[in-house]
């Protein structure tokens, strides 16, 4: 069985001073591609800064025979995304793998909700995604190749109480997998997401007894295929967990149809409406498109 390579590719990981992210990077970098090791050096919550973790990572894969640098540059500004892609090309010249798997948390019920809970939930998750990924992109473009994923959660695919700010920056992380995987896509530009579930310091509190079972070592392996040149699909989701590996979809039931339709027959016939047997699984926005006009008889 051929084993999976990064010769000569370089690979930003951002949140890689620990967790996941060092999962990723120590990963990556065992299989021969040059990393990027992005730490703010925060704490879990997000506060304060700390060059340390970064460097011990990388110095943990050079000491091991790999080539990394590492930055503390912070996610949460377009500055701060724009040096971390800078530093990746100053180091090695280009970029072909970008996984955004920085996060903070700031858990609370969301009538306690504050801007100070919300903000830089959205700022180090979503607007960092965009913040890494803006400067990586035309880079990716210009080469016709490139690799992102992005660190979604099961609290945004599903919900999870006290949860509101990181779900939704979550979720929103779906949203720009789907349409980042539409416009790369005639570069060979491959999009995808991960929800891991793992040991980390952000879950152990969160996870209780299943803790056990959730090595971030078991995740890495999904993340390693999902940026390998390899990998065939683009704007999907997957689930990694304690060794599972399970794909997270958006599916669309058939529905009910009435050209006269009133708030009456929603009503009547919403079970129907939720029927979920002959759903289809949407590709894209055309895919429903034609699944309207099939019923509608055009």
């Amino acid at each position: 069985m051929q084993e999976l390579a990064f010769d000569a590719q370089v690979a930003v990981v951002t949140g890689a001073g620990g967790g996941l992210g060092r999962q990723y990077a120590l990963a990556l970098a065992a299989r021969g591609a040059r990393v990027i090791v992005n730490d703010v050096g925060s704490s879990v919550s997000g506060e304060g800064a700390d060059e340390g973790p970064a460097a011990a990572v990388a110095r943990e894969i050079t000491d091991a025979g790999g080539e990394a640098v590492p930055d503390a540059h912070s996610v949460a500004t377009a500055a701060g995304g724009a040096a971390i892609i800078a530093t990746a090309v100053e180091a090695f010249g280009r970029i072909d793998i970008l996984i955004n798997n920085a996060g903070v948390l700031r858990d609370k019920a969301f009538h306690n909700l504050t801007d100070e809970l919300l903000d830089p939930v959205i700022d180090v998750h979503l607007k960092g995604a965009f913040n890494v990924t803006r400067p990586a992109w035309p880079k990716m473009r210009e080469q016709g190749y490139g690799r992102v994923l992005m660190a979604t959660s099961n609290s945004g695919l599903l919900g999870n109480f006290g949860q509101s700010n990181y779900g939704a920056a979550k979720m929103g992380l779906v949203g720009l997998t789907r349409v980042l995987a539409a416009e790369g896509a005639k570069y060979n530009i491959k999009v995808n997401a991960i929800a891991p579930l793992a040991r980390t310091r952000m879950t152990e509190e969160l996870l209780g007894p299943l803790v056990t079972k959730l090595a971030p070592e078991l995740v890495a392996p999904v993340a390693v295929w999902l940026v390998h040149r390899d990998v065939g699909v683009s704007g999907e989701v997957y689930s990694a967990a304690g060794g599972r590996v399970a794909r997270f979809f958006t599916g669309l039931t058939r529905g009910y149809y009435n050209p006269a339709l009133t708030a009456e027959d929603v009503r009547d016939h919403f079970d129907e409406v939720r029927d979920q047997s002959g759903y289809i699984v949407p590709a894209g926005p055309a895919d429903e498109y034609a699944q309207l006009m099939e019923i509608w008889g055009s």
